[in-house]
């Protein structure tokens, strides 16, 4: 016997999507095994849902699956909204509030730590330098001593030598 086939609402389609783009941890056959549905009907809902919104393309992408360079535009739309309007912004992106404010603080801690890293070359760098025109320093002030010895010597020279020859 052949069963007809579910017809589902686009409600409960979208809810079972959301759920599973905002899984966590879970997979996608426990977000099924809640929805009852099957894997394959979930499957070919994520292969078919296109985002109703073009102006943000990761509606259909869970919040990890976003590059960097979605979530730093996603930031830099939500900067300024608060409250109410930015609840309803992230859920039109299938997104939470906690993950912006996530998202955010990696942004600044890599920026620190480039920062960070930046110094240090620069740092060392300096010090090498340093290093290299202290030598030149060291060895410019024996060759000067040097030359200095050298012109006292050949004074005494010709003093003595002076002194001789009258």
């Amino acid at each position: 016997m052949i069963t007809p086939k579910k017809q589902y609402s686009d409600e409960f389609r979208e809810q079972a999507l959301a759920k599973v783009y905002n899984r966590g941890k879970r997979t996608i056959q426990d977000i099924a095994d809640e929805s009852n549905l099957s894997i394959h009907t979930l499957k070919n809902w994520m292969k078919s849902s296109t985002p109703t919104d073009t102006s943000s393309p990761n509606v259909s992408k869970r919040p990890q699956d976003w590059r960097p360079e979605e979530r730093l535009l996603a930031l830099h739309e939500s900067h300024g909204i608060s409250g109410e309007a930015l609840n309803a912004w992230c859920r039109q992106r299938g997104l939470f509030a906690h993950q912006l404010a996530q998202w955010k603080s990696d942004f600044c801690a890599v920026t620190r730590s480039r920062s960070d890293g930046d110094a240090s070359q620069t740092l060392r760098a300096l010090k090498v330098e340093n290093q290299r025109l202290e030598r030149e320093l060291n060895r410019k002030d024996k060759a000067l001593a040097e030359a200095a010895a050298l012109l006292i010597l050949q004074k005494k020279v010709r003093a003595l030598l002076a002194g001789e020859v009258e």
